[in-house]
């Protein structure tokens, strides 16, 4: 395997709002360790302002932890297969959305077309599940690409069973080691976590 420094990451982000911070963080972590990183984000991810923060001040977090300006539309995220430009691509988080239009094929937002155009050099795409009926509607899109060759899940869990029963998120804590080893083409497990230590 390559040396990190020579290893090129997409980094993709959804609109799971809440997680973005979570999201941030982990790829703060591998860009400090020496990963090369080029964040990639939604329409939403890129255009809505929420409580979580405006979407300029999103934009600008991840081009300053990254140092590379934002993929944000369709026809930019097109050559990243064509260029084989990244050797793994996250997409975390990765919201229910997002989920449906990969197992069904579609591909009408960046991050959708990011993920298409890198699976056609059969790389990893490693994703951070973040959606409210990841147990419910979502289940059999998760189901799908669980069973898909060159998909990686960072572990989830439900983040708050008593409430939102149906709720499950990554854990973002995991991102170093799951790069890794999907990189070496294995999952890592348990891929579902018991319920959240801090409740």
């Amino acid at each position: 395997m390559k040396s990190i420094d020579k290893i090129r990451v997409g980094y993709a982000v959804t609109g799971s709002f809440c997680t973005l911070a979570k999201s941030l963080e982990a790829a703060a972590r591998l860009s400090s360790a020496g990963y090369s990183l080029t964040p990639i984000f939604s329409f939403n991810a890129y255009s809505i302002d929420t409580r979580f923060g405006t979407a300029n001040m999103q934009r600008e977090a991840f081009e300053r932890v990254t140092g590379k300006k934002i993929i944000h539309t369709i026809e930019d995220a097109e050559p990243i297969g064509p260029k084989r430009m990244f050797d793994i691509l996250i997409v975390a988080p990765c919201t229910s959305n997002t989920i449906a239009k990969l197992a069904g094929g579609i591909n009408d937002t960046p991050v959708t077309m990011a993920v298409k155009s890198h699976l056609r050099n059969q790389r990893p795409v490693l994703l951070g599940v973040s959606t409210n009926d990841a147990l419910a509607a979502c289940a059999k899109n998760i189901g799908a690409l669980m069973s898909a060759k060159n998909y990686y899940f960072l572990p989830y869990r439900q983040d708050d069973y008593l409430l939102k029963p149906f709720s499950m998120v990554a854990d973002f804590s995991y991102m170093e080691r799951c790069v890794e080893l999907a990189l070496s083409g294995i999952q890592l497990q348990p891929m579902v976590l018991g319920a959240n230590p801090n409740e």
